[in-house]
């Protein structure tokens, strides 16, 4: 079988079983396997494969079908120009964080404390490592496999990040920051079972933001002036109706110049708020 049937044939199937953009994850899934980019793949069309590389992508292109989030079959996912190894242990990174990593850089500078809480992949701490240096980053998350995950991804990279295992803030008491960032478990959760099937191979854990998707926006906006310097800044990851609500959470706790800002699509995905006065 050539590349071009091979190709041909994944994609009916994956479209069979409902996988958005089957043919783009059939050329995804063939270009990983056979270490090439797409466009020398399609170029290649014609080429042989052999009985080890088509059982190889059988049992790839199976997994997908069951609706296995394309990047837990790949292995990795890219971020803010670091590679991420993925697994069900945390949640795959999005495009929408890259959002509030832009943010963060924004006002990040050399010799700043940073906090990202919630790790999971390590993905923001490991980004603001890597784009700002002289970053004193730390890391937080409750699940011990989601660390185990973000240690690694920090070793890949060569960010210098500090971890600490714990709910929230709890292992970081008596620790101050300068800026703190998240990205918390936001979806309420009667919504969690109506998910799309590749979100729900993800960990409940890193979704479910309780009845209506507020706890942890509650907490942190509770506990974070304990652990923000003033004049220091918090800034979150929201669910894209829920910015007037969390911008709520935080004024009530002493928060100013709260600011809500959109993402690619134009839909509320980032809330800054400043611990401090500029006036």
């Amino acid at each position: 079988m050539t590349v071009r049937e091979a190709l041909r044939n994944a994609a009916d199937r994956l479209a069979q079983a409902g996988v958005p953009d089957a043919r783009l994850d059939a050329e995804y899934l063939l270009a990983e396997l056979l270490h090439t980019d797409r466009l020398h793949l399609i170029a290649d069309g014609g080429a042989p494969l052999s009985d080890a590389q088509l059982n190889a992508y059988e049992q790839w292109l199976a997994r997908r079908e069951r609706r296995e989030p394309l990047q837990y079959v790949l292995g990795t996912q890219p971020f803010m120009g670091c590679m991420l190894a993925v697994s069900p242990a945390a949640l795959i990174p999005r495009a929408d964080t890259e959002c509030l990593c832009e943010a963060a850089l924004a006002v990040l500078k050399p010799g700043m404390r940073v906090l990202d809480l919630c790790t999971g992949t390590g993905a923001l701490a490991i980004a603001l490592k890597k784009h700002c240096p002289g970053a004193d980053v730390c890391a937080s998350d409750l699940s011990v496999d989601a660390l185990a995950l973000a240690r690694e991804n920090a070793v890949r990279n060569g960010a210098d990040v500090r971890f600490f295992s714990g709910d929230l803030f709890t292992p970081l008491r008596g620790e101050r920051f300068d800026l703190i960032v998240s990205n918390p478990p936001y979806i309420p959760r009667g919504e969690l079972p109506d998910l799309q099937a590749e979100v729900r191979f993800e960990p409940d854990m890193a979704l479910d933001g309780g009845e209506d998707g507020l706890d942890f926006y509650r907490r942190i906006a509770a506990e974070a002036s304990e652990h923000l310097n003033r004049n220091g800044w918090l800034m979150l990851e929201i669910g894209s109706t829920q910015g007037q609500d969390v911008s709520r959470l935080l004024q009530e706790h002493g928060f100013s110049e709260i600011k809500i800002l959109p993402d690619l699509a134009g839909l509320d995905r980032v809330v800054c708020a400043y611990n401090g006065s500029r006036k």
